[in-house]
């Protein structure tokens, strides 16, 4: 259960760059209780002075000065909502950006555990939950709060009796309002888990739909949602429960309000003791009641829909990335040298199913080093934890002589750069996926940076050159790979790897890639998990890898040279072998 201090905290954290609006939105919210109250207060003048037989001009001049309250009141209250809903959705776009960004710095870890269906129902759909919740938390539930007790006062001051029973009554409806609340937000919570389970499954299948299609399992991940919309319905129908308890318990107070006003007025005005006036004064301010208490209602529903997704945001923005930062040390310019020091790693994390064992190497600055294993040796694990996906177990992994928790996560993205395989290409243009939507970086540099790479002919030959719009299905691998190589270089990093990005080359372009791979790991550290004999050959140093353990390492020339050696037995056997 969320504490209604964190319901405070979340709106203070989030209202606060915006004190100015909620300050004026605060001061038409008044105004607008103040012209409601006034209203009731001039009809009741109007009815005792037209009975007491009060000249007809006079009459007049209040009826207009209630029509222009009444026409200020509207002004005043469409102002306050477009406000309000000003507030919210700032406040909440914000909150999105912060969820994002926090994700984004989570480790791979976390994004492994974690489907994008699911985080983006967590940051977009529990967000979106949020929306009224600060816009409409201050004008409904504050505001309307305000005006039943300014109505509760003025009643008490016209006929205290009426007023004890008012105050008896929004006392029980707060006090039954509050219980069912409590009970609810368990409700919604997990409705909001069963939405963003739904959505990431749906992504996951949506990502899959080719596989999918083609091993026939359709009928199957069909079954498979329908079993999770069989869980989520009965769970959504529990969480509507919670609103009907609130509408009852609503309708029930205001029945009995009526009830008691009707029964009281018709009392004190038979003895004497209220005029036709104030009889009806007593019951306007009751009927008035109704429309706000409705209103704080629907806010409390909106309430224990904001009690989930303020949970499930706080869980996200409260969960920590494995990787730890000590330091906030900067790294040279240059090619920066590569340390694996002891270095023990699993993925789960009980550490019993070990990925490397005790792996320890030493890469000089400005070398290549050609990295080399069968399937699941251990070769992409070595590439994630230089490039900091993951932290080792045990051990160290330094990079330019600094260990890696020493350094931010953007310094080591801004020196270590990664290409692999599977290159993400979004709908946009070229010059787009090339700067990932940074509009900072100039054309000119993006020009040198594929002149750099030697791909001024593959640019030449884009029909629009950077405004070229392309997306994942207009490329080819080996084009993707272009684009990839070309991000990297425009970050001049001191380390570049590459974890298999020349396996998916086609032949129109292979060549191409070659020269521009020549260019990438000139005058940089380079370490290349090497899949083709001409990766081999670029490379100063060679690693084998077995079981998540070095078996040899040294210099390329020498390891060749010598007929005992791993190496020479690969390059005798085929470089294929490697990989099966």
């Amino acid at each position: 259960m969320i504490p209604v201090r964190s319901y405070l905290q979340l709106l203070a954290r989030h209202l606060r760059p915006q004190g100015g609006r909620v300050a004026v939105l605060a001061a038409l919210v008044a105004a607008s209780i103040a012209l409601q109250l006034a209203g009731p207060q001039l009809v009741k003048t109007f009815i005792d002075r037209a009975v007491a037989g009060r000249p007809a001009g006079e009459l007049v001049r209040i009826a207009g000065v209630f029509i222009g309250l009444t026409v200020t009141h509207q002004g005043v209250a469409v102002g306050a909502a477009y406000l309000a809903e000003t507030i919210g959705w700032t406040a909440t776009n914000r909150l999105r950006a912060e969820l994002t960004a926090h994700v984004l710095a989570l480790d791979l870890g976390f994004h492994e555990r974690h489907p994008p269906g699911a985080l983006i129902e967590r940051i977009d759909g529990d967000v979106s939950a949020l929306s009224n919740f600060f816009s409409a938390m201050i004008l409904e539930i504050v505001g309307n709060g305000a005006l039943v007790t300014g109505i509760v006062v003025l009643v008490w001051l016209e006929t205290p009796a009426v007023g004890i029973g008012l105050v008896a009554l929004v006392v029980v409806g707060g006090l039954v309002s509050g219980h069912l609340h409590r009970i609810a937000v368990p409700w919604w919570r997990r409705v909001r888990a069963s939405s963003a389970e739904f959505f990431g499954v749906v992504a996951e299948q949506a990502e899959g739909t080719e596989d999918v299609v083609a091993n026939g399992a359709a009928d199957f991940m069909l079954g498979r949602l329908a079993a999770l919309l069989r869980r989520w319905l009965p769970e959504t129908i529990r969480g509507w429960s919670g609103w009907a308890l609130l509408w009852s318990a609503s309708v029930i107070l205001y029945v009995t309000s009526l009830v008691l006003t009707f029964v009281f007025g018709w009392r004190l005005f038979g003895i004497g003791a209220l005029g036709v006036g104030s009889v009806y004064l007593l019951l306007q301010y009751v009927q008035m009641m109704h429309h706000p208490i409705e209103e704080m209602r629907e806010q409390l529903v909106d309430l224990q829909k904001a009690g989930a997704s303020i949970d499930r945001v706080a869980a996200l923005l409260a969960t920590e990335p494995d990787l730890r930062v000590a330091g906030n040390r900067r790294l040279p310019d240059g090619p920066l040298a590569v340390e694996f020091d002891a270095v023990t790693f699993s993925y789960d994390g009980d550490g019993r199913d070990v990925t490397l064992h005790d792996v320890s190497f030493i890469l000089a600055p400005g070398r290549v080093l050609g990295l080399l294993g069968r399937t699941g040796s251990g070769k992409s694990t070595i590439a994630r934890l230089v490039t900091r996906l993951y932290d080792p177990r045990r051990g160290e992994v330094r990079i330019g002589g600094v260990p890696t928790w020493e350094l931010a996560v953007t310094e080591l993205r801004r020196r270590v750069g990664m290409v692999t395989q599977d290159v993400q290409i979004f709908r946009a243009t070229v010059r787009d996926n090339l700067t990932l939507f940074d509009p900072a970086v100039p054309d000119a540099r993006l020009v040198e940076a594929i002149g750099g790479l030697g791909l001024d002919g593959w640019l030449a030959g884009l029909p629009e050159g950077l405004d070229t719009i392309v997306g994942p299905d207009d490329l080819s691998a080996g084009q993707a790979q272009l684009l990839a190589f070309t991000r990297v270089f425009l970050l001049d990093p001191g380390v570049v790897v590459l974890d298999e990005a020349s396996s998916r080359l086609d032949p129109a372009t292979e060549r191409l890639i070659e020269r521009a791979v020549d260019h990438l790991l000139t005058g940089r550290t380079g370490i290349v998990i090497a899949h083709h004999l001409a990766t081999v050959e670029r490379a100063d140093d060679i690693c084998i890898v077995e079981e998540g353990r070095i078996v040899e390492f040294g210099a390329r020339a020498a390891l060749v040279a010598d007929p005992r050696s791993r190496l020479s037995r690969l390059l005798e056997t085929g470089m294929e072998e490697v990989l099966r």
